[in-house]
């Protein structure tokens, strides 16, 4: 039998959001689920991939008549892919996720504060996602997600934890090496690390470099985005590609590193997900569990805050504002905006420094530039606010600006400089570089950097506009360029005058880059 073709026809596709290519995806394939039943595949696809019948995608869920269960004891299943993330506050909250290859029966988090230990037992709630095969591109895949949510817990406190099902207790002698750890935010500001990146997708370059950031011994990381490329084009066309399994194989690689560091992260164009709900992130919502204080936790799951010490620190979907991608663009409807100018009002006066982070670039001279819509959006209200660092991805490489006020050069800071925002303007960050292939600065332009800078010069560059076109500029704000895998290090000092020294590092462990940001220095 002929495989039937149930993808958006391509002149259809370019003029549908996200949200008209989730409902025609699921109106076309929902007539269809007969055949789906009987084994046909459904052909065709967009961003991220289409399905088959009504399922709901993310939801608690318990093994299904004649699942894997009922045929492979609890066992026989190993837990994989276990990340934590904070609740909205660190201090007291942790959330547990893991993956498990079949359903389970009664998953659970043991925590106590002891490996041997683990006397509280926490029901976990499972999230499942079933993914349809698309002729020539996948097969069928189900896949499902556990997640604890561990409350009340002390400040500044080592707990043990490991996960379990039926079958499978992790507080049994032969499971013991199973055990993980994390710590707590402290109940009082002290120094500490962070570390962020953004572009990861499984390759051994993001493997080494996880293993570069564990070294750091970070109190949490943020992921700018673009996490593991399971959409491997992200442009909503006809021609984007989905495999769900690459998911599997980034908590396994990223599982070393976030097993016990907090990943916190947000939305890049590669992690939205046509099929699982109107606006893709079904998808994001089923694996991850994150702070839920944003504007809508269900419908903007990488948009939230937190504060740690004496960092407040802000995630946001730029996906909701991008001029260059616009599959996503206003779908918050000036909601995420308006949360940002209020959250940004409230940490400004509880913390020293604001730090905000998301995936598309504000200030970048590489393949894809600088945004325009990130620009309109967001900041004047960065300025308004006087927020100390921001950091993004989407470009796969590193580069680090001047202080910007008002679109232009306020200070130049070199490397090792120190920089006001007060004063200066704000210093961006671009920290791509964290294992997919690498991009390239524009022809003739250098790499500069700590222990190989060039001379500073215009860099010839773009942005892009409202009317998706690129406007050609020329820039003074690039400081620093490395076209390398890297990542960002940010020590937070607190005391009479508070500090982040921010460092970037190479896949080798050199530094490349180091600039100070003090308040009222």
């Amino acid at each position: 039998m002929d495989t039937p073709d149930v993808g958006i026809p391509e002149q259809l596709a370019r003029r549908m959001s996200m949200a008209e290519q989730h409902e025609y995806l699921r109106t076309k394939l929902t007539r269809r689920r007969a055949l789906t039943a009987a084994g046909a595949f459904a052909g065709g696809g967009l961003l991220a991939g289409c399905a088959s019948g009504p399922k709901s995608p993310a939801r608690v869920s318990t093994p299904r008549a004649g699942s894997a269960t009922g045929q492979v004891h609890g066992s026989a299943v190993t837990p994989f892919g276990r990340h934590l993330a904070f609740g909205a506050d660190p201090k007291t909250q942790m959330r547990i996720s893991w993956q498990v290859p079949l359903a389970v029966r009664k998953p659970y988090v043991r925590v106590g504060l002891t490996p041997w230990g683990l006397s509280r037992r926490i029901e976990a709630e499972v999230r499942d996602l079933h993914t349809p095969g698309l002729t020539g591109q996948r097969f069928a895949l189900d896949q499902y997600y556990l997640h604890a949510a561990l409350d009340n817990l002390r400040p500044g406190t080592t707990y043990y934890y490991g996960v379990g099902h039926e079958g499978f207790d992790p507080a049994s002698r032969e499971r013991h090496s199973t055990v993980g750890s994390f710590r707590t935010a402290p109940a009082r500001p002290e120094k500490f690390v962070f570390t962020a990146f953004g572009d990861q997708g499984v390759t051994p370059d993001a493997l080494a470099n996880d293993k570069v950031l564990l070294g750091r011994h970070p109190a949490f990381h943020l992921h700018a985005g673009d996490i593991c490329y399971a959409d491997s084009v992200g442009l909503g066309a006809k021609s984007d590609i989905y495999d769900p399994s690459a998911w599997d194989l980034f908590l396994r690689q990223t599982e070393s590193v976030a097993r016990s560091v907090p990943w916190m992260v947000t939305t890049g164009n590669h992690d939205m997900e046509a099929w699982y709900s109107p606006n893709g992130y079904g998808g994001q919502s089923a694996r991850w569990s994150l702070p839920d204080n944003g504007f809508d936790a269900r419908r903007a799951p990488g948009v939230y805050s937190f504060t740690y010490g004496n960092v407040g620190i802000v995630a946001l979907d730029a996906n909701d504002v991008s001029y260059e991608i616009p599959a996503n663009k206003g779908y918050t409807d000036g909601r995420q905006t308006a949360w940002l100018d209020r959250r940004l009002g409230e940490l400004r006066g509880s913390v020293d420094f604001v730090v905000v982070f998301f995936h598309h670039c504000a200030y970048s001279t590489s393949t894809h530039a600088s945004d325009g819509g990130v620009r309109d959006a967001w900041l004047p209200l960065f300025a308004k606010h006087q927020v100390d660092l921001v950091i993004n991805g989407h470009n796969h490489v590193y580069e680090r600006t001047d202080a910007v006020k008002d679109g232009r050069v306020g200070r130049p800071v070199p490397v090792g400089a120190s920089t006001d925002p007060t004063r200066d303007g704000i210093v961006y960050v671009t920290a791509g570089g964290a294992g997919k292939s690498l991009y390239r600065f524009p022809a003739g332009v250098k790499d500069s950097y700590e222990g190989k800078t060039t001379r500073h010069e215009p860099v010839r560059t773009f942005h892009w506009t409202k009317a998706r076109q690129q406007q050609h500029d020329t820039v003074e704000w690039s400081r620093v360029r490395y076209t390398g895998y890297s990542f960002l290090s940010v020590e937070a000092e607190t005391g009479a005058a508070p500090t982040l020294k921010v460092s970037a590092l190479a896949q080798d462990g050199r530094r490349i880059d180091y600039f100070e940001v003090r308040r009222g220095a």
